[in-house]
């Protein structure tokens, strides 16, 4: 059976049992943490609780493989973008230059711009963990409650939640699609050339498309004759009450999130500088 990509997945341990609510605060301050700093000690520390917290999860790897590829690959990027765009960026910032190699003309690779790039990943370390286990561990329902809970509209909150809902749908769609259309002699692997693989997969993804719309039709339909929207207000079935380990874990984040500040403005910088 295929793993579906950011579905939730059920697990007995202590993330699954805090509220949704609990989890998308301490998602925001770590987020929040990790965006404000470039100290590389305050995002190494981070980085360690991020991964303690994926491990306690007891989430695999496997299960969210596809998606890390996704990032990491988009991560690589970003990387490369920067160096393209401003190679001297790290010289510019702290304000040195060690050289160790020349590439061409102002390309030339730095300390300063190796150590700023390094930051730059350890952000995304950061944050990815925390983001994954938010969406796999978090049923969309109770997702679309803790939205909810603090100040989303709940129409919105309730979109988010289909969304969630309708992604292992979609993919169910496309493998279904996708078998049935390889049947029918339809390659779409590597042993056809680059356009005709391309050409193969538009047959599967308009049937994907018409698919997906007459869902959204009757999904919409149904939620209009139950009167979705009609109230300012509506009960949650899937809401879970805070508990005193969700208050403890509100609490140790924000600790944490204000730790953080502190350790990156105490010299009146967001970045920690190991060139002076």
């Amino acid at each position: 059976m295929a793993v579906e990509m950011l579905a939730y997945i059920e697990r007995r341990s202590p993330v699954h049992t805090l509220s949704g609510s609990t989890k998308l605060i301490v998602f925001l301050l770590f987020s929040s943490a990790a965006m404000l700093t470039y100290d590389t000690r305050v995002l190494g520390a981070l980085l360690i609780i991020s991964l303690v917290i994926f491990a306690i999860s007891k989430i695999k790897i496997r299960e969210i493989g596809f998606v890390l590829v996704f990032i990491l690959a988009f991560l690589l990027l970003n990387n490369l973008a920067i160096y393209a765009f401003s190679p001297q960026e790290g010289v510019r910032i702290y304000g040195t230059s060690h050289e160790l190699f020349q590439i061409y003309g102002r390309y030339n690779v730095t300390a300063e711009q190796l150590f700023y790039q390094l930051n730059v990943t350890l952000k995304y370390f950061v944050v990815i963990p925390v983001a994954l286990l938010f969406i796999v561990t978090t049923h969309p329902s109770e997702f679309a409650a803790s939205l909810n809970k603090i100040g989303v509209n709940y129409k919105i909150a309730y979109s988010v939640s289909l969304a969630l809902r309708y992604i292992p749908d979609i993919q169910r769609d496309f493998r279904s699609i996708s078998q049935s259309q390889q049947a029918r002699g339809v390659d779409i692997s590597r042993n056809e050339k680059l356009g005709k693989r391309i050409k193969n997969i538009s047959a599967i993804i308009f049937p994907l498309i018409l698919s997906s719309l007459d869902r959204i039709e009757v999904i919409s339909n149904a939620m209009e004759l139950r009167g979705f929207g009609k109230n300012k207000e509506r009960s949650w079935y899937s809401e879970k009450k805070l508990t005193k380990t969700d208050f403890w874990t509100i609490i140790i984040a924000a600790i944490i999130f204000v730790f953080s500040l502190w350790v990156t403005y105490q010299n009146g910088s967001r970045f920690y500088n190991p060139f002076k």
